[in-house]
């Protein structure tokens, strides 16, 4: 029986501007809920697997619909903390359109989440029957109170045999508290046994420079040297990180996108073939969507090759689903794998 999976972070509200309005031309939003370590979540949760959100959400309407949210799609919301007088943090997007890059405001501040310290969460009964703990680099981005209850919870999830795995998760725009991604992240990454990025994230964190992803179509290839060569480079610096991953993307229009994957584990790298996207409907969460198809697949695949092919043919079929989670099943993930295409399934 596979062991528990507990994520880490905010639920946020999102409001989305209609059509490729800009936000000045809105009379009236979409929305839906998201927020990372959440759209991590409920894509483990909708392959099947058993996976918890710990967060602390305000006891009000707004914080009992993402309670209800949650429960629709089969996370556990056992150790969530509903906190009076406080609010629900929230996102505000600009969808692109062709050259013009999408836009991301975020109201974050005096949430719920961001008032948590350490001491307020029971890690121990969180960890309860799990075995992997995954945070992520938003959540230490917001408050030095938060990166403080990052380390309290590495720290009991170390101490109870969880593996640890970190999304870099880099977001220039949240840190605003007198502190570097650098100077933070690195002695919390320390401790990672699982560690996803981009390579430009990785490159945020740790301070290597990263070579380019330049893929223009589907009958370009990894260049596996270079990237083999950089994340050796980087495995010296998270000596006990043990798999190493790098979501590659070409982003040449708002609708034409090239993704692939790269896996370093030890001391070999594995890499995916490129997926050629021509038609992005929502790139929202892909990396989100490669996380949480990664954890599920190391639960219920064998092989590093297989793992890394589920999780990047996982987030290649985000850029297809509308909102921040990835509504996919593992049958269509595994037809991606072999070659699918978008004939009719009846």
């Amino acid at each position: 029986m596979n062991k528990r999976i507990v994520t880490f972070g905010e639920m946020l509200l999102r409001l989305t501007t209609p059509g490729n309005l800009r936000l000045q031309q809105a009379r009236y939003f979409d929305a839906n809920f998201g927020g990372s370590e959440v759209n991590v979540a409920i894509s483990v949760a909708t392959y099947g697997g058993d996976v918890a959100l710990v967060t602390a959400l305000p006891d009000n309407p707004l914080g009992r619909v993402c309670l209800m949210k949650l429960r629709e799609h089969s996370v556990s919301t056992d150790n969530i903390m509903m906190v009076k007088g406080e609010r629900l943090g929230t996102y505000i997007v600009e969808k692109a359109a062709d050259m013009r890059a999408a836009s991301v405001i975020y109201d974050r501040k005096d949430s719920a989440f961001a008032h948590l310290v350490p001491g307020r969460i029971d890690w121990r009964r969180a960890f309860g029957g799990a075995g992997i703990f995954h945070w992520s680099g938003i959540d230490a981005a917001l408050t030095q109170g938060l990166t403080d209850v990052c380390h309290e919870a590495i720290g009991v999830a170390d101490g109870m045999g969880l593996s640890i795995s970190c999304d870099i998760n880099y977001r220039k725009n949240l840190w605003q508290y007198g502190k570097s991604a650098e100077e933070v992240l690195l002695p919390l990454m320390e401790y990672s046994d699982i560690v996803f990025g981009s390579a430009g994230e990785y490159e945020k964190a740790l301070g290597i420079k990263a070579p380019a992803f330049g893929a223009k179509n589907a009958d370009a290839e990894v260049d596996t040297e270079l990237f083999g060569n950089y994340c050796a480079d980087v495995s010296r610096r998270l000596p006990r990180c043990k798999h190493m991953f790098v979501c590659l993307r070409n982003v040449m229009t708002t609708e034409h996108h090239t993704i692939a994957g790269v896996l370093y584990s030890g001391g070999r790298l594995f890499a995916t073939r490129v997926y050629e996207i021509n038609n992005v409907i929502d790139s929202m969460g892909v990396g989100d969507a490669f996380v949480g198809a990664m954890l599920y697949a190391f639960q219920n695949y064998d092989g590093d090759q297989a793992k890394l092919d589920f999780a990047t043919a996982g987030a290649v079929l985000k850029n297809t689903v509308v909102g921040d989670y990835n509504m996919v099943t593992t049958d269509e993930v595994e037809a991606l794998v072999k070659g699918g295409n978008a004939e009719m399934r009846r």
